[in-house]
């Protein structure tokens, strides 16, 4: 009998002691609600106006004016599970070694199994994400992905986790500036013999992001960043001079929108007739005109000219605050990150999200030309929407460990004795010493 019950208490002590392990530091109580509420708002939102936004092209392609509004659901409600897994998962896990793999870490790991799917996509991938041609997603079993969307946060891990272990050498352009430039550049090479020139940007400004913060050198990152722009700058001013080529045809469209309403200039011409059409309060959620088949990509890229159509001005500008309050407590729970490792996870994740949402606001309405980018928890797509909330679980968790352990303060020293709380005894005392 005492032998089972100590074979009990063990077993006991046993899970408790993996449950730490798995949790580390986190405690409820300091998780960031106000970061938690954004979230769950525009993941609300964004189906709302998924559902609205695409019915008549699911209606038109599948004979159902709810097919993708309903696969987005299904890939949401997946998504928070995955959040609420990485919101309870002590981030710090990300690092560890694991002894199986003779001590590789799980970032390194992570870095190189996305690696290797991208890889893959050359060869045996499909198009079935609607790319017009190209080979962005791979089938592994009922499972249709995107490596490019996973590759964001593998980026943001291993970067992480160099970086913290650099340390001081981060300062030196080795270290701090050419080594992660090769890095990124594994990635960068693979999604761009991909044809997805929307990742590259966002792997690309992430990268930016985490090696400034990361503790690289200005002026010698400032240098190599001139040189870039200016060899971007010639790049596109080269291609822009091809006739018909790529660049060409999306400046000739940013530039006129509406030169050739009927072809080339179609898509944006449309994005910014919906735009001006929803006014101040917008015709009503779901009556705009322009999904019907005039304006494409609607459950993609372009559902924010939908969301302005049917709901207005006045809506589009909430949403767009509650994406702003978003991104400001996100470089918050950095700043307060109590580790460094915690800190450059939040600014990766919290800059993807910041240039993904300014990048398809400003191309919807024409601020820049057409770089194929989506909108976060809104646009369409299983693999993007539960990496987004994988992301939101990770930002969570460093939320609830990003305070410092309060110190107990030491009991203060005894007061003084006054002169007249002197004894009798003490006075004779001193009258004999004198």
């Amino acid at each position: 009998m005492a032998a089972s019950v100590s074979n009990e208490n063990r077993r006991r002590r046993s899970h408790a002691g993996l449950w730490t392990r798995f949790t580390g530091d986190s405690r409820k109580t300091d998780m960031s609600l106000s970061f938690f509420a954004y979230v769950m708002i525009l993941l609300v939102g964004g189906l709302v106006m998924m559902a609205s936004a695409s019915y008549a092209w699911a209606y038109s392609e599948h004979g159902d004016g709810l097919y993708y509004a309903k696969s987005q659901a299904k890939n949401a409600l997946y998504g928070v599970i995955a959040m609420i897994f990485f919101m309870k998962m002590d981030y710090h896990n990300l690092k560890k070694k694991l002894p199986i793999f003779k001590g590789v870490s799980v970032a390194s790991l992570f870095f190189i199994g996305v690696g290797v799917l991208l890889a893959a996509v050359l060869f045996i991938g499909n198009d079935e994400g609607g790319s017009m041609g190209a080979r962005r997603w791979i089938d592994i079993g009922p499972i249709n992905l995107q490596p490019s969307e996973v590759a964001k946060l593998a980026m943001i891990v291993f970067f992480a986790y160099c970086m913290e272990r650099d340390g001081k050498n981060m300062d030196r352009f080795g270290v701090g500036i050419c080594k992660y430039v090769v890095i990124m550049g594994v990635y960068v090479v693979l999604i761009a013999l991909e044809k997805h020139i929307s990742g590259i940007i966002l792997i690309g400004t992430i990268a930016i992001a985490m090696i400034l913060c990361g503790g690289a050198n200005i002026k010698q990152f400032l240098l190599l960043g001139v040189g870039a722009v200016a060899a971007a700058i010639g790049y596109i001013s080269w291609q822009a001079k091809v006739p018909d080529s790529y660049v060409q045809v999306r400046i000739k469209s940013w530039r006129d929108p509406f030169a050739d309403i009927l072809n080339d200039t179609w898509q944006t011409a449309n994005s910014i007739i919906a735009i001006g059409s929803g006014g101040l309060f917008g015709l009503g959620l779901g009556n705009s005109r322009q999904k019907y088949l005039y304006l494409p990509e609607t459950k993609n890229d372009f559902v924010f000219p939908i969301v302005c159509e049917e709901i207005g001005f006045v809506g589009a500008l909430a949403i767009i605050i509650v994406f702003f309050l978003l991104i400001v407590e996100g470089y918050s729970i950095a700043v307060r990150c109590k580790d460094r490792f915690g800190m450059l996870l939040a600014v990766g994740i919290t800059t993807q999200i910041g240039i993904q949402t300014v990048l398809n606001l400003a191309v919807v309405s024409n601020l820049i030309p057409n770089t194929g980018i989506s909108l976060p928890f809104f646009s369409y797509g299983g693999t993007a929407l539960i990496m987004q909330l994988v992301e939101m679980g990770i930002m969570l968790n460093i939320s609830q460990q990003r305070y410092y352990p309060k110190k107990t303060a030491a009991p203060p020293p005894p007061p003084p004795k006054k002169e007249e709380d002197i004894t009798v005894e003490e006075f004779l005392e001193e009258l004999k010493n004198a």
